[in-house]
């Protein structure tokens, strides 16, 4: 048994921004099962919701701070997370990253490195728990610091740093080495300072033992100058110490068991899928047709999610006998040129402005096709969520979407490892080419069932990739 400090910004369902937060919520819980004891760390916002009691543990001063270390429980296991109570810092209206007016905080730096020094006390036991960690396991470029100050300390317990997206790297004034107090050694061109500024997520990838991302296909692409953002050369550079583990899937998401869809269903009843897509067709006012094309989207609206390549084809998509249903917010501009689309094209195409929970779980189930066009995609949940439920995923190949759909050409068609739609390049004629086969072969109601049939029996578990995990901390 391994006792892991689990160190993260966000957690499912105190809080949540992102895909973090579900990552946050599952893999400690799969760990545990495994036998081991996982401990969470996470700030003590304003804004977290909880779901069993919390008590405070212990008091003590990191620097001029003085910080309440408070305890509660990860809903439905026994994993304990500890709350980083510092309400100067983190007890302000607003989420994890920006106030209550969507604007970053002006004191990120300052409120993430007290973060990470509190983290390094609890890792060390210096903070009266009598519980020092095995493996300290951080988050992205908010707990980057971590395991640049652990380099410094004497005896200290192993790091693991993972990138959830590279995009993010908390880089901050260089001038603000002297405010968080770095240590000279941990300045140079080597460890935190990247061009004159300070980046923390520089400070994990440098100094953790480990780096792990949240795909194979995304550890290769982050050591290109199109996806490192500058740090591809330092990852070149560690990559024997770099590897790439998908991200499992909930149970929450299941047809067998799903509460939110209109009937339930498995492989064996796989024909009851149908009643999805009539329930999905009538709830949003589209003409109700088991036989039409039904593509479901569930989205940020953003260009990193390939909404433009969206955008450019619907004027010919829209000619296709198709239904497409969205769900998602984002980019104001792409949200109007939805809405024009939608408001003209009210029989084929609906919008759902914003997130709907009971909504998302119904287009998962009633679509025929699910499309993920990301530009970039470091894991990414939904083509697995999609492949449970025998909705098609259309992705573009990268990252995670490589790594988890399998093309369908005669050769995987003919062995049956065929899963979903893939294409190259990132612009709307590869996009609509890969609609237009699918939709050739829908019109083969053998040939479509049997890909569904290999999508559902996919292992998408927590249980796969918290075995990976395991190997990378025993690998240090």
């Amino acid at each position: 048994m391994k006792k892991i400090l689990f160190v993260t910004s966000e957690v499912y369902p105190l809080i949540k921004t992102g895909g973090l937060a579900d990552v946050s919520n599952s893999l400690p819980k799969a760990l545990a099962q495994t036998g081991q004891e996982v401990k969470l760390v996470v700030p003590h916002y304003h804004a977290l919701h909880f779901h069993a009691p919390v008590f405070e543990r212990c008091t003590f001063k990191v620097g001029t701070h003085t910080v309440r270390l408070l305890e509660t429980l990860l809903p439905e296991s026994d994993v304990r997370i500890w709350l980083v109570d510092c309400p100067e810092y983190f007890g302000l209206p607003g989420n994890p990253y920006v106030d209550a007016a969507g604007n970053a905080y002006s004191n990120n730096a300052e409120r993430f490195a007290l973060f990470c020094r509190v983290a390094i006390e609890i890792a060390m036991n210096r903070v009266g728990l009598d519980w020092k960690a095995d493996v300290v396991h951080c988050h992205d470029w908010q707990t980057g610091l971590i395991p640049a100050l652990l380099s410094l300390e004497y005896q200290c317990p192993p790091t693991v740093f993972t990138i959830h997206n590279l995009a993010y790297q908390g880089l901050f004034n260089g001038l603000m080495a002297a405010t968080l107090q770095l240590p000279s050694q941990l300045l140079s061109s080597d460890g935190l300072e990247f061009h004159g500024m300070i980046s923390f997520i520089k400070g994990g990838i440098a100094y953790a033992d480990k780096i792990t991302t949240v795909s194979p296909t995304y550890a290769q692409e982050i050591q290109t100058p199109e996806l490192g953002y500058g740090l591809e050369g330092l990852l070149a550079y560690r990559n024997q110490d770099l590897v790439g583990i998908i991200n499992g899937i909930d149970d929450d998401w299941h047809p067998r068991t799903d509460p939110l869809i209109a009937k339930n269903y498995t492989i064996d009843t796989l024909v009851d899928k149908k009643e999805n897509k009539k329930a999905l067709q009538a709830q949003l006012n589209l003409p109700v047709d088991e036989n039409v094309l039904l593509i479901g989207l569930i989205s940020r609206l953003v260009e990193q999610k390939g909404i433009y390549m969206i955008l450019d084809c619907l004027p010919e998509l829209l000619d296709f006998p198709i239904q497409f249903v969205v769900l998602g917010s984002g980019d104001r501009g792409f949200e109007a040129r939805l809405q024009e689309f939608a408001l003209a094209n009210a029989h084929k195409l609906s919008l759902t402005l914003g997130y709907n929970e009971s909504l998302a779980h119904l287009i998962e189930a009633g679509a025929d096709v699910f499309l993920m066009p990301s530009r970039f995609e470091p894991c990414g949940l939904n083509q697995m969520y999609s492949q449970r439920y025998g909705t098609l995923p259309i992705v573009r190949k990268t990252g995670g979407l490589a790594d988890t759909v399998v093309d369908t050409l005669p050769s995987t068609l003919a062995n049956q490892t065929a899963t979903g739609f893939v294409f190259n390049d990132a612009h709307e004629g590869a996009l609509l080419e890969a609609i237009k086969r699918a939709g050739v072969l829908y019109a083969f109601p053998e040939s479509w069932r049997q890909i569904q049939i290999n999508a559902m029996h996919g292992d998408f578990s927590w249980k796969s990739s918290a075995e990976q995990y395991l190997e990378v901390y025993e690998g240090i």
